[in-house]
């Protein structure tokens, strides 16, 4: 990231299948699921839905229209006070043993859903539930666990619903106490369908970006979109609604650009909302590494917990493409102690698999630069890959790369004045297992320019023509898509 910066910094998923015989909810059993390896499809239609559109302003009982359709809203209403938690502008607030019910059926089942929840201005903690119809609410099933809120900071709860064909959703306050909750931000995969907009065609790969470890601490904005300083599991809008046409502020964040280029390609992506754990094999967890295929990490600014690295490391080594973006020496955002070079040099060394997995260690420099120091080679798809030749790269404050002696790292840029070996390395591939790793060593080539109100960002993406081929050519490899 640039030398302007430093002043700121000072300041098959789970197919178990719910059959719907009769009206009793006894009936309402899940099957024994299998291994979470098969993906799902991004957002139902008109999902997310964040209660923008619609007006509803007292609890009594009604019906209003939403983005996504018609909702019969109980002892509940659509509020925008500053003691309402929400994204955007709206959230709903819900009220006594209120719900939220939706009065159509999604024709193409839903497999993960999440609901964003918190509490309203002061008031004391409540519990609620998510529940489905498969008979267009004739009956319901509760589906996962009672959920206790009792934070005033939106936070995100996910059910695995997994119900083919028609489905629609409650949501139900269930302590009937007077305090109010919100609820925003209801997300909705489909199930089993095959298909869907946004990237789940023929051949697409699920990419998660990590928005879990501080990448929005001080001035950076490293997700694919921030909602009122949240980031969504789904972006939002949806990606459905991305064409060949749709320019990178369709979304609001610093690696929006990224992120549409790659639905554009007929990928999906998403966000690892802060909160989220990083798992692999824990099939608990919608968001476990097992069911993506890539994961980008750009500048980290808080340690991977022992249990994170194993997963990481893991998730590599059967197969998975992780993409390791840091940043200078001294680019301590979240003044933590830790900077993005110290955290991955410690997932790398101290981790409960392998010591040096990759075969590289990021140093503690911080230098600016364009060079077109590049290896030369026609047959490295990341250099010369579908997305363009990558001939030169700018770090604006970045470090630099040693590879370790005999590993299986591939430098691929150099300084400029630097000799094509073992040091002095800007950007670099790597194999581990059966994975692939990439390694880029400063954030500001990835960095689109947009950000959240009162950021400052610069259009790196878009400074150098390399360097969205470089990203974008690195993102195909790791998905092994080419």
């Amino acid at each position: 990231m640039r030398m302007t910066l430093s002043v700121r910094y000072l300041v098959a998923p789970l197919l178990g299948a719910l059959l719907f015989a009769s009206c009793s909810k006894s009936e309402l059993t899940p099957e024994a699921p299998v291994a979470a390896t098969a993906l799902q499809n991004v957002s139902a239609p008109g999902f997310p839905e964040g209660f923008e559109t619609g007006t509803k302003t007292a609890y009594t009982t009604g019906s209003v229209t939403l983005s996504s359709g018609s909702w019969t809203l109980n002892d509940a209403l659509i509020g925008n006070t500053t003691a309402d938690a929400k994204t955007g502008s709206w959230s709903t607030r819900v009220r006594n043993s209120g719900s939220l019910s939706m009065n159509f059926d999604l024709t193409g089942g839903a497999g993960v859903v999440t609901v964003a929840h918190a509490l309203y201005g002061t008031d004391a903690s409540g519990t609620w539930e998510l529940w489905a119809s498969a008979n267009s609410g004739s009956s319901y099933a509760k589906m996962g666990s009672t959920i206790t809120t009792s934070s005033t900071t939106l936070s995100t709860a996910s059910f695995t619903v997994n119900i083919a064909g028609n489905v629609r959703l409650q949501v139900r306050k269930t302590d009937g106490s007077t305090n109010r909750l919100n609820f925003d931000n209801i997300t909705v995969e489909s199930y089993g369908t095959g298909g869907g907009g946004g990237g789940t065609g023929t051949g697409g790969k699920k990419f998660l970006f990590d928005a879990s470890h501080a990448e929005l601490a001080g001035n950076a904005d490293w997700a694919l979109d921030v909602d009122s300083g949240i980031t969504p599991r789904y972006p939002t809008p949806a990606a459905s609604g991305i064409t060949a046409s749709t320019s990178e502020t369709y979304w609001t964040a610093a690696l929006s650009s990224w992120g549409v280029a790659l639905v554009k390609l007929g990928n999906s992506v998403e966000n690892l909302p802060s909160g989220t754990a990083i798992t692999y094999g824990n099939t608990s967890n919608p968001q476990d590494l097992a069911n993506y295929n890539v994961f980008v990490v750009d500048e980290p600014n808080t340690l991977f917990t022992t249990s994170e690295k194993t997963a990481i490391v893991n998730f590599v080594k059967n197969g998975g493409g992780l993409f390791m973006i840091s940043d200078h020496n001294i680019s301590d955002r979240n003044n933590d102690g830790y900077d993005s070079p110290a955290i991955w040099n410690d997932l790398m060394t101290n981790n409960s698999v392998q010591a040096n997995p990759f075969g590289y260690s990021i140093n503690l420099t911080n230098i600016s630069e364009t060079t077109s120091n590049v290896l030369a080679s026609s047959t490295n798809t990341i250099l010369n890959g579908s997305q363009g030749a990558v001939t030169q790269l700018k770090f604006s404050n970045g470090a630099t790369m040693t590879k370790t002696s005999g590993s299986a790292a591939t430098p691929l840029i150099w300084q400029g004045s630097a000799s094509q070996g073992n040091t002095n390395i800007m950007c670099l591939s790597s194999t581990y297992g059966t994975g692939r790793v990439v390694c880029i060593t400063d954030s500001s080539p990835a960095d689109d320019g947009t950000g959240s109100a009162g950021n400052t960002v610069y259009p790196g993406w878009t400074e150098l023509a390399s360097h969205a081929k470089l990203h974008m050519n690195a993102s195909l490899w790791l998905a092994k898509q080419q």
